[in-house]
């Protein structure tokens, strides 16, 4: 019975496997947006808005790529502020370079961007989930270059080595990524983060989209496998001891970021500017545009010393 069981395994995992296509130059030339070469490699991005308003930066979080701020790059540009958004290393269609896929992974990507995009600082960045740790960080290497920040919903609690148990494990989690992780649980949870999944049943096939470019699953289990070192709420200590202009947003029936590591947040960042969303769970970007969205323009415009209407 163990031998079957072992000659089964190579042959589950060649059945679950959906990185069927290679991301290279022919098959970027069939896909949205723009490509950029750096050094770790391309990186998708879309740029909208006047050249001359303030740069906003949009930064998704642990793995839903760029299209998770559909919802608010018309209100932003309408407003006159040029935005980025982009998809981090391992996510959507940038590249899937090897490395610790850590914050200041994270961060290093997006210091090279906005260079290589010759986006003067200083920008306002916008952190979804786990990307609001990494434009704190961000913001704790590259002080000169932030003018302000905007957290949704971030990541703060640390993550256990248990909680992560078994990917943390040699090929254990390689197997485990590529048999369910990857192919079931990581598309069918997505949902969980709306208050109202039923609104949006195509969520799930927009974001398995991704999921048949080479890379993907190497590139999430490397950011599970660093999360215990990740420690999100230094990073907004230190950003706090600054004064930096800092929204923060939460959704109220967000399963993901619990109130109480909100208020952690708050605690260590005096200044804040907290607004909670009612009937909204961990993307109230995109679920509450229409609060969301007048939210971000107001602050921004503070933050940029614009007038406001």
């Amino acid at each position: 019975m163990l031998a079957l069981i072992i000659l089964a395994l190579p042959v589950s995992y060649k059945l679950a496997d959906l990185e069927k296509i290679s991301l290279n130059d022919t098959v970027r030339a069939g896909l949205p947006g723009q490509f950029i070469e750096l050094p770790l490699g391309a990186v998708h991005y879309v740029l909208a808005g006047p050249e001359d308003g303030p740069t906003v930066v949009l930064v998704h979080g642990f793995s839903v790529p760029y299209y998770i701020w559909d919802e608010n790059v018309e209100a932003l540009t309408a407003a006159g502020f040029r935005v980025l958004r982009y998809d981090l290393y391992g996510r959507g269609f940038s590249d899937r370079p090897e490395g610790s896929y850590d914050l200041g992974f994270f961060a290093s990507q997006l210091e090279g961007l906005l260079s290589a995009l010759n986006i003067p600082g200083p920008v306002n960045l916008v952190g979804l989930s786990m990307g609001g740790p990494i434009i704190a960080r961000f913001a704790n290497d590259y002080p000169a270059q932030v003018r302000s920040l905007i957290l949704i919903d971030p990541e703060v609690a640390p993550v256990s080595t248990q909680r992560i148990f078994p990917l943390n494990l040699p090929l254990v989690g390689e197997y485990f990524m590529a048999v369910y992780l990857a192919p079931v649980m990581l598309p069918k949870t997505q949902v969980d983060d709306f208050y109202e999944p039923e609104n949006y049943p195509d969520w799930e096939a927009k974001y398995r989209v991704q999921l048949q470019y080479q890379g993907f699953r190497q590139a999430i289990l490397a950011t599970i496998r660093v999360q215990p070192e990740m420690d999100a709420l230094g990073e907004f200590e230190s950003v706090g001891s600054r004064d930096l202009p800092t929204l923060l947003i939460w959704g109220r029936e967000d399963k993901t970021v619990s109130f109480d590591d909100i208020q952690q947040l708050v605690e260590v960042t005096p200044g804040i500017e907290l607004h909670i969303i009612e009937e909204a769970g961990h993307i109230p970007q995109y679920e509450r545009p229409e609060v969301i969205n007048p939210l971000l323009v107001e602050f921004l415009r503070k933050a940029n010393g614009l007038p406001t209407p």
